[in-house]
């Protein structure tokens, strides 16, 4: 069932057909609030009284024209301020590929660096998410010119991939802010592993061995995943070298697991949850029906009347 996800989220035909039906809308609002900001920021209220922070992200990817880059740059630095002007702690997370990292690379960096500088003279905090594989390389280059000026400035990297222990040591020097995510695209076993186990187990050595190594430093690390066991085993692994429940942030997406973020926030974690929108929102849905099979039943029960 994953493979038939990620096949349907890549498939223009589906792309174009299936955003129109009204069960697949009414399923899609468990994951996201709306299409607007505005809507992301009313949701993102109650989160805060909570003492859950919020990440925000505006769906899409790939662009075609660097007119388009301008005006997704122009976006989250018009986000920022509403935000802030919303009296919400959040922050925001930018595929490369709406800056433009498909046209040239330069004018993504330009981009990343604007937004990046927005966001620390208001006090927030620039991410930049990952992509397939195919982009990984660009990526992580790019965030290496960024955090070079930029030091509110952090990145995803997933865990499936078996380069990523390698991407952390070779991002070691500067100290980064790391997102780990398991990873939601259709990626070869040469690349990826595919085993459930096994990308649990490498989830929870990454995590460990990143905040054990860092505990002199200002890391920061985010656990992308609603697997509390994992969490809690990885609490459980650095405890004994004095870091606490507040020693990392636990990311999880707006709308799963509810009660377990509520939880967690009252437990002592750090918690924040990303709210995504944005008309876009088709190949991401079908992608967060391939990471958990238990928002699959959700989605079909939509079809219901």
């Amino acid at each position: 069932m994953r493979r038939v996800f990620l096949w349907a989220a890549r498939n223009p035909w589906l792309k174009d057909r299936l955003p129109r039906l009204g069960f697949m809308r009414r399923a899609v609002r468990r994951f996201m609030p709306g299409e607007t900001l505005e809507d992301a920021l009313v949701a993102a209220l109650p989160l805060q009284a909570a003492g859950i922070g919020t990440l925000y992200t505006r769906l899409g990817e790939n662009l075609e024209r660097a007119e388009e880059a301008d005006e997704v740059a122009a976006h989250y630095i018009d986000a920022i301020d509403k935000i802030v002007a919303a009296g919400i702690t959040g922050e925001v997370s930018v595929k490369p590929t709406q800056l433009g990292l498909d046209l040239d690379k330069d004018l993504c960096l330009a981009h990343l660096v604007r937004i990046a500088r927005h966001a620390a003279a208001a006090g927030s905090y620039l991410w930049i998410d990952m992509e397939g594989s195919a982009y990984t390389d660009a990526t992580i280059e790019l965030y290496e010119r960024l955090r070079a000026t930029q030091p509110r400035t952090g990145i995803c990297l997933q865990a499936y991939l078996r380069r990523t222990a390698a991407d952390i040591e070779r991002l070691r020097p500067l100290s980064p802010a790391i997102r780990l995510v398991k990873g939601a695209y259709d990626e070869k076993e040469t690349v990826a592993y595919t085993n459930r186990r096994q990308v649990d187990a490498n989830f929870v050595g990454l995590a460990v061995s990143f905040l054990l190594d860092g505990r002199e430093r200002p890391i920061r690390l985010g656990l992308g995943t609603h697997d509390v066991a994992l969490i809690e085993q990885i609490a459980a692994g650095v405890k004994a070298a004095g870091i606490g429940r507040d020693g990392f942030e636990v990311e999880m997406l707006y709308g799963i697991r509810s009660d377990q973020q509520f939880r967690l926030a009252k437990e002592g974690y750090r918690v924040q949850a990303l709210i995504a929108y944005g008309e876009h929102w088709y190949p991401w849905y079908m992608r967060r029906l391939a990471e958990r099979p238990a928002n699959m039943w959700f989605a079909l029960r939509q079809m219901l009347p």
